[in-house]
């Protein structure tokens, strides 16, 4: 049931914060602030020095099962795992969903073994099957920059049951037309920090959450 319960509420969240920094401490902060700004699913990267341990520290703050209005509910996730060791290893860390850029095999059933759910990386319409036929509920459509929104509708001709899941490239101007195109969910990822990162204010995420959150609930009512 926890499983189920994750990934309803990944897509009741819509929008994934794919956060990327050069320490532990700095991710943290990126999270609160893109949580602060409505985005309660959070996916902290494997390339963060020290990645464990913000998972651990974000965990301890946040829970799925608080009230979701309240401030202390987000989905804590992992992304860029390139094998299943590292998926445990999040998991036990606290990550309550796990991301991959690719599809490995080994990843998928070492969540499925723990009832984790694993959103893996796919670009053709060979390596959705293949993921659907392991049990994944949703596909992580990366890069996304490659594909416009209409590769959904092409992708669910023939395979209507997958939930695609763009992560790269999405942006305010084209977020509406993911979501108008079928995407259950969408990834961003450096266009959510790179404010940021210029300047230094790390309030800057939580304000461009808040847009982000914005367009999407427009989509949505639209789509």
């Amino acid at each position: 049931m926890k499983k189920i319960t994750t990934l309803r509420l990944l897509a009741e969240a819509g929008v994934v914060a794919v956060l990327r920094a050069d320490s532990a401490e700095e991710v943290v902060e990126m999270a609160r602030q893109a949580i602060r700004g409505g985005i309660k699913a959070i996916e902290i990267t494997m390339t963060v020095p020290f990645a464990l341990r913000a998972i651990e520290q974000l965990a301890s703050e946040y829970s799925s099962t608080a009230d979701p209005q309240s401030d202390n509910f987000a989905i804590i996730g992992v992304g860029t795992v390139l094998d299943p060791e590292t998926a445990r290893a999040a998991i036990l860390a606290g990550a309550e969903y796990v991301v991959a850029p690719a599809f490995n095999p080994d990843t998928i059933k070492l969540c499925n073994r723990y009832s984790i759910p694993v959103l893996p990386g796919a670009m053709t319409i060979h390596e959705i099957q293949s993921a659907l036929e392991l049990g994944v509920d949703i596909v992580k459509l990366f890069p996304g920059n490659l594909f416009s929104p209409s590769i959904i509708g092409a992708v669910k001709g023939p395979l209507p049951q997958a939930n695609l899941m763009p992560t790269g490239g999405v942006s305010l101007d084209n977020l509406k037309d993911w979501i108008k195109a079928g995407a259950v969910a969408v990834g961003i990822g450096s266009d959510l920090t790179k404010e940021a990162s210029k300047t230094g204010d790390l309030t800057s995420i939580a304000r461009k959450a808040a847009a982000y959150m914005e367009a999407y609930r427009s989509a949505k009512a639209q789509a």
